[in-house]
């Protein structure tokens, strides 16, 4: 089976989650990724946890696929290693600490200079200049630096989100690059130098919010499960005290779900609820009417007749639940993966193409390939015994 990356080499120095997660989606269609870790410990992302049979999940979720080299890329041998690799490869992926990838040379700058066919990619904390370059950022130093704390949670308490959202979001921004700087060297024979930032990512995902408070002149209020600036849309409970979620996105829906669901047509013209504005400012008055239709219903009738409305809706599901969902199991979303400890299954990327299997291969253990990625360059360069020479 051939591949839409199959003929594409990724060299990264990468570690945590940005970097990692940009390069397995490359892997994941293809592209062969040798992954440079430190020979003695690796990518820390590794030892996050060990609930994997003793490994990490997070390292699991973001390295299938992978081949990793263990050399240290301070020494002339590393150097020579490092060297030999940009010069055949397609991309190059850093994420580095601040000002490291300048002073060694490895900037995306720097090497698409040198190496004009290469697509080169900077991921830092901040971005290259600014006050906080030289800043160190983790996912949610960066979730509190941008505001987004500030509109997640309840009215009483800000939360952090429970995934590593800007990690995510910078990884699939350094993927998106990628793909961008492939197409333009298709077109012109010339490579691409880009840097994505994970303050510059939730930077743009939280241009809602922003330009919603700067068009109010007041800030989203946190609302717990509840949208900001949509109603009703959120969690309501039903008779049987389970807790289902639906919302409502136009004026259509809102008067199909007053014949159907609340079998009230009347209240489609409430004048208290016939624009989504009026809704929101009668909010508590609105939820508890509904509550109140709700509840002779069970959860699965409501949720049935917002169904036959035509309403989008689901239920309060938990993450044992989601691995278990019936789209999951019935589509066969996963694939059994090696690791250290075994085979695990994996979730399939988001991505179907028909007729094409994503690559699932074994996630790698610290330094797996480096004996035969060394050998490899040896005998393409022609230059074994230099090569071993150097190593000694």
């Amino acid at each position: 089976m051939t591949h839409p990356l199959d003929d594409i080499l990724v060299v990264s120095i990468e570690q945590a989650i940005a970097a990692p997660l940009a390069s397995r989606h490359l892997a994941d269609w293809g592209a062969r990724v040798i992954k440079i870790e430190r020979p003695e410990d690796g990518d820390f992302a590794r030892h996050y946890d060990t609930v994997m049979d003793g490994i990490s999940s997070q390292f699991v979720w973001a390295n299938r696929s992978k081949e990793s080299l263990a050399i240290d890329i301070k020494t002339e041998f590393g150097q020579e290693t490092l060297e030999s690799l940009l010069a055949r490869a397609d991309v190059f992926i850093q994420n580095l600490a601040p000002g490291a990838a300048r002073r060694q040379g490895l900037d995306a700058k720097t090497l698409s200079e040198r190496f004009p066919r290469l697509v080169a990619c900077d991921i830092s904390g901040y971005g290259a200049d600014g006050p906080y370059s030289q800043k160190k950022a983790y996912d949610l130093l960066v979730q509190c630096e941008t505001g987004f704390l500030s509109i997640n949670g309840t009215e009483e308490s800000p939360a952090k989100c429970g995934l590593s959202i800007v990690d995510i979001a910078t990884g699939m921004y350094a993927l998106n690059g990628i793909l961008m700087g492939l197409h333009q060297r298709a077109r012109t024979g010339k490579g691409m130098a880009f840097e994505v930032s994970l303050f510059d990512a939730m930077t743009e995902w939280m241009s809602y919010p922003a330009y919603y408070t700067r068009g109010a002149g007041r800030p989203l209020a946190r609302t717990g499960p509840r949208h900001a600036t949509i109603a009703p849309y959120g969690p309501f409970t039903a008779g049987d005290g389970g807790s289902v979620f639906f919302g409502i996105q136009n004026e259509r829906e809102w008067q199909s779900f007053c014949r159907i669901v609340l079998e009230d047509p009347a209240m489609a013209v409430d004048p208290r609820f016939v624009t989504n504005s009026l809704r929101l400012a009668n909010r508590a008055v609105l939820e508890t009417m509904i509550t109140t239709q709700f509840a002779p219903l069970s959860s699965e009738q409501v949720i049935a007749r917002l169904d036959r409305a035509s309403i989008a809706n689901g239920r309060m599901n938990d993450v044992e639940g989601l691995l278990n969902h019936p789209q999951v199991l019935e589509r066969k979303r996963y694939r059994a993966v090696e690791t250290e400890s075994g085979p695990h299954d994996l979730f399939l990327p988001a991505i179907t193409i028909p007729g094409v299997e994503p690559v699932m291969r074994p996630v790698p253990a610290l330094g797996e390939h480096t004996a035969r990625i060394l050998a490899e360059l040896d005998e393409k360069s022609g230059a074994a015994g230099h090569a071993q020479g150097t190593r000694s």
